[in-house]
């Protein structure tokens, strides 16, 4: 009898130990302050085609659920965007945790013109006392998925968020200019040490990046409603300083894409800033 009541108390104690999340796990962010210091420096890469591949996305932001879900080929990768601090303003943990490991390789894409018109607030602290703009939706040009660059992977549960972020680009008019100067600084580990920080003087408004998800990627509830808050208004920029040429080697961490090959990539220059804004006053909540 006392064996069995040992047996069953030590089978409890194990399932406890399996629920309870390994310590130093991270927290997950809200949608609010993990897409409120969100920005992205985009760069320049070497031109590299994926093999044919073809993938189908839906919107997943609430305002713009009613969009068509369209299949897209995967053209030229045009772009790597990566995480930075704009004047040092180093995002609050536990959203550092996340966002420094949020890299995205852009690609080419086209689709149906949707023509929807929006209005934009910066979310940033910076840029919140900016005057909200409005803008129309017109073609997408750009699939934006996630990619870990030479084979650092984050740990588990920050994977198991940002490898769910995909963006789809469509072109806005009118191209506003934001005229705003500011310091850039990497935060993801790979890049710390390799591209220094640097002023960048930002430019006129050409795209809106809204989050999609792909057919067949089984998204977590609790990933689902953060990923879904995260827009990007992406910026022209212009560095005064020669920024050094980085080659890094890029894997798609989205399972959908997990199978495409590894890419090479080097970096020649940045080009635009992604900056997190919100739609029609519908904030991110938290």
């Amino acid at each position: 009898m006392f064996r069995r009541i040992m047996s069953a108390a030590v089978a409890v104690l194990a399932v406890a130990f399996l629920c309870v999340p390994p310590a130093g796990a991270a927290a997950y962010p809200t949608p609010k302050s993990l897409t409120a210091f969100l920005d992205l420096e985009c760069f320049r890469t070497s031109p590299y085609q994926p093999p044919a591949t073809r993938v189908t996305v839906r919107h997943i932001n609430p305002l713009l659920t009613s969009l068509p879900t369209e299949t897209l080929v995967l053209g030229q990768r045009e772009q790597l965007c990566v995480p930075v601090a704009k004047n040092n303003q180093v995002p609050p943990s536990p959203a550092l945790d996340f966002i420094r490991y949020v890299d995205l390789s852009c690609y080419k894409v086209s689709g149906v013109t949707v023509n929807t018109g929006l209005v934009l607030s910066h979310l940033n602290p910076l840029f919140q006392t900016l005057p909200r703009t409005q803008v129309v939706l017109n073609t997408p040009q750009q699939l934006c998925v996630p990619v870990i660059k030479n084979n650092v992977l984050p740990p588990a549960e920050i994977l198991s968020l940002v490898r769910h972020i995909d963006l789809k680009c469509y072109g806005i008019t009118p191209n506003n200019p934001l005229n705003q100067q500011v310091s850039l600084r990497q935060l993801n580990p790979v890049l710390v040490g390799k591209i220094p920080t640097h002023g960048a003087q930002v430019l006129n408004a050409r795209q809106l990046c809204v989050p999609v998800m792909k057919a067949g990627d089984n998204i977590p509830a609790e990933v689902f409603n953060i990923v879904r808050w995260i827009d990007l208004e992406k910026f022209d920029v212009a560095t005064p300083t020669t920024l050094p040429t980085v080659t890094l080697t890029l894997r798609h961490i989205n399972p959908v894409l997990a199978g495409l090959p590894i890419e090479q990539a080097v970096l020649s220059g940045a080009s635009q800033l992604a900056l997190p804004v919100a739609k029609n006053g519908n904030f991110p909540p938290g």
